[in-house]
């Protein structure tokens, strides 16, 4: 009878551990205390710091296999930012509003916008640059210019020549603002041609609003400023005739300080071998770009594709080449032609500050 007792207790004893364990294992949250996390908020900004950034951050290409910006967050103490390293080529507008205008690079005055660097330092020259493949291979860049003289040539150069062309837009010309947009929207990068004081002065007179070396620099600004608010969205300014001006150190040297304030380069046609300017813009940080040849001197289609094929020549043996033309209709149906062929060749047509020497960036 005692051995059955026992028995009894044993079982009780077993059916009691069950049923504890089973009470046990049904608890949210057995043998620990839950953590308190609402208790003790901290406001927002103190959240916002608390939070930690990823090391590095990487933001969409600019094109296939393009630069980015890449944000960098190195252990440093609480509050502080991160540091920014930026590609240049990552600045640019994107293509889809290239026609519009950045807010941020324009300087309202009283004959309209002006270029400008913003705030945070970018320049036109970056934002409205085009962008081009980064390659080591043979580049050449064309730049047409005198669009808005003639509306029939404007429309035939902005919708015939190749995107990778460089348009360059006479400021005495006519709806600028219109053919501007038009030509961005192709893909066009742009310059301004500002109109510099030639040898024979007045009889040769390039436009309204000539620089000219009498006039002293605080009037050839006043007409600069003039000359620059006509259009926006350019990344340099392109000299019209000048072979006076551009050989005088002091007038060019006022206008190379302006443009270096403003962030846009300056494109010498080459035509002077006075110039000064290639100097004075790297002493005043201004990008700068020179033509090696005119390819329209002599406006017959066998004669311009001799130019473009010297040109190739340079391109192979330098590196790049620039060549400059007028939009008239053969050159640009020539120019178009050689372009294609060319780029079969393995050339490489890119916009005219994918070849300009920047101070700012050696």
């Amino acid at each position: 009878m005692g051995f059955d007792l026992g028995g009894v207790a044993l079982g009780f004893t077993a059916i009691a551990l069950v049923v504890a364990s089973s009470a046990i294992a049904l608890r949210e949250k057995p043998f620990r205390m839950p953590v308190t996390v609402a208790a003790v908020e901290p406001p927002p900004a103190a959240t916002a710091q608390a939070e930690p950034a990823p090391a590095a951050t990487r933001s969409r290409p600019a094109g296939p296999d393009g630069p980015a910006i890449i944000r960098v967050n190195p252990d440093e103490p609480a509050g502080a930012g991160p540091i920014v390293i930026r590609d240049p080529s990552a600045l640019r507008q994107d293509l889809r509003i290239a026609h519009l205008p950045d807010k941020t690079l324009i300087e309202e005055s009283e004959t309209g916008p002006l270029p400008v660097r913003a705030a945070d330092g970018r320049r036109p020259f970056d934002v409205y640059a085009r962008p081009w493949s980064g390659a080591r291979g043979a580049r050449i860049a064309i730049v047409i210019g005198g669009l808005g003289v003639s509306q029939t040539g404007s429309k035939e150069a902005i919708e015939k020549l190749p995107p990778e062309v460089t348009l360059a837009f006479a400021s005495g010309g006519n709806s600028l603002g219109r053919w501007m947009q038009a030509a961005r929207q192709r893909g066009h990068e742009i310059v301004l041609q500002v109109p510099l004081e030639p040898f024979d002065f007045p009889q040769v007179n390039p436009g309204r609003n000539t620089l000219t070396v009498d006039a002293g620099s605080e009037e050839n600004i006043d007409r600069l400023h003039w000359t620059l608010s006509r259009i926006t969205n350019y990344t340099a300014v392109m000299n019209y005739m000048g072979a006076r001006f551009t050989s005088d150190a002091d007038a060019m040297g006022a206008v190379m300080a302006e443009l270096g304030k403003r962030g846009i380069a300056y494109i010498d046609d080459g035509s002077s071998a006075r110039s000064v300017a290639a100097e004075l813009a790297a002493r005043n940080g201004v990008p700068y770009a020179e033509g090696d040849d005119a390819i329209d001197a002599v406006r017959e289609r066998g004669d311009i594709l001799k130019k473009l094929d010297e040109l190739e020549r340079t391109a192979r043996a330098r590196g790049f080449a620039v060549g400059t033309g007028s939009a008239f209709t053969v050159t640009v149906d020539t120019v178009t032609f050689w372009v294609a062929e060319a780029k079969k060749r393995g050339i490489e047509i890119v916009p005219i500050s994918a070849v300009a020497d920047d101070p700012e960036r050696r």
